[in-house]
């Protein structure tokens, strides 16, 4: 026999508890438990062999028994998703894509099934969307071959469907609106994760690449228990910085993860971004003091950026520090160590330190580009438009050597950028050992003394 226990089950991570609790312990989301009835067995019946009912253990396969195989890949169709990726669509591989309502998920998705389906059939089960919806955003999209669309969204139905047809891709949009059999509503966390795991499956069974589109919560994570991003095999979201659409991988078994894609949305769909860094800089200000170039690297991609500096007597009887795009804890050390080590007074200063574009980046290699730009907006004069650095800064006023130094470089020559402020250890060249001796260089090559 089985026996019902009825818990209650966080839909944003997940968490189990006996009753129903207002607030999650976990995740400290509001009203998000919902009940669920798992069967589990009673331990009748238990005994015999090892006290186990009879069971016997399955086979078990010895490690170096195991034969060496790479998974075959297949294109999307756009390179700057292929390199979120880590090469291409895997076989049997599942992946996840999150991200706001109204984004642009479906609209890449419908794209890539579009370049997919040119060399084999695609399977587009619409489970938010009418047929004739997406056949509208087929037409603006430029969408030509012949996709194979279904409203069918019990997971068993979409499970016999990939077994049968054995498509060259499957797009499940969305998981929320999977359905399995006897689990409850759809979206509840029974059904997300269920349904998560039976596609999970056919995929491997089948060999098919799949794709499933996730609702996210208000704080950016995907809607439905955690249990369903151990489940898939890659998880990437897409999200706005600015004018552009960034696609970056949280993880992936197959590539390497933190792949960083950069879109723009057009009339005709998502149009990837061939030079992120000339698009970061178009609109950046020439002599202005406070603003300096720097190589940072974001995943994989290494790219150039501009980081901001704002000085101004405060009106307040406490300085303010405003920092926007970069970790504020690092900007407060690198403000210590102008003070300190620069003689810098900043005491009465409002501090402003903005990364232009919209971007967050978490990078140690841009201290040395803010430490640049606050003396800068500090003294009021502008560094030289050639000049792009990078480098850690130390307790010591010491300048470190950043993650990928020769990438940066290599990035910072390609975009036309003569003179590199960097730390030392460089293709053998001297390099800036302190930020003071940075601060000395830069205004050197301006033809001006230090203030």
């Amino acid at each position: 026999m089985a026996k019902s226990v009825t818990r209650y089950v966080c839909t944003s991570c997940g968490y189990a508890s006996a009753k129903p609790l207002g607030r999650c312990p976990s995740c400290q989301a509001w009203n998000s438990f919902e009940e669920e009835v798992p069967t589990i067995a009673t331990g009748k019946g238990r005994g015999g062999l090892g006290g186990y009912g009879g069971v016997s253990g399955g086979k078990l396969t010895a490690l170096s028994a195991v034969g060496r195989r790479e998974e075959p890949r297949t294109s999307s169709g756009i390179p700057e998703l292929d390199r979120v990726l880590g090469g291409g669509l895997v076989a049997g591989g599942v992946t996840l894509i999150g991200g706001e309502p109204g984004i642009g998920k479906s609209t890449l998705l419908l794209q890539v099934a579009d370049r997919v389906a040119r060399s084999g059939s695609v399977l587009y089960v619409a489970g938010e969307e009418s047929l004739e919806q997406i056949r509208l955003r087929a037409d603006r999209l430029g969408v030509t071959a012949d996709v194979q669309l279904t409203r069918d969204t019990r997971a068993e139905h979409i499970a016999a469907l990939m077994a049968e047809h054995k498509p060259a891709l499957c797009i499940v949009d969305s998981i929320q609106t999977v359905t399995v059999e006897g689990e409850g509503a759809p979206g509840g966390v029974a059904q997300v994760r269920d349904g998560t795991s039976m596609l999970t499956r056919a995929a491997k069974e089948t060999g098919t690449p799949t794709v499933l589109v996730g609702h996210v919560t208000k704080d950016g994570t995907v809607a439905g228990p955690k249990v369903m991003e151990h489940i898939v095999d890659t998880t990437v979201f897409l999200e706005t910085v600015g004018s552009f659409r960034l696609l970056r991988s949280v993880k992936n078994r197959f590539g390497q993860a933190g792949e960083l894609g950069v879109f723009e949305m057009r009339g005709e769909g998502l149009i990837a971004v061939e030079n992120p860094s000339a698009a970061f800089l178009a609109e950046r200000p020439v002599g202005v003091p406070g603003s300096v170039v720097a190589a940072t690297i974001d995943g994989q991609r290494p790219m150039l950026l501009e980081v901001q500096a704002l000085a101004s007597k405060t009106p307040y009887p406490n300085a303010r520090r405003v920092v926007v795009g970069l970790d504020p804890r690092r900007v407060d050390v690198v403000l210590a160590v102008l003070e300190r080590r620069l003689d810098l007074t900043l005491g009465g200063l409002d501090i402003y330190v903005n990364l232009a574009g919209g971007l967050k980046v978490a990078d140690p290699g841009l201290d040395l580009a803010v430490a640049l730009a606050v003396y800068s907006a500090v003294v009021g004069r502008a560094l030289p438009e050639t000049v792009v650095t990078f480098g850690e800064v130390g307790l010591a006023g010491e300048v470190r050597q950043a993650q990928s130094a020769l990438r940066r470089a290599e990035e910072a020559r390609r975009a036309g950028y003569s003179r590199l402020i960097v730390p030392p250890g460089l293709d053998g060249q001297p390099g800036i050992r302190s930020v003071e001796e940075a601060v000395g260089v830069v205004w050197q090559a301006a033809g001006q003394a230090r203030a």
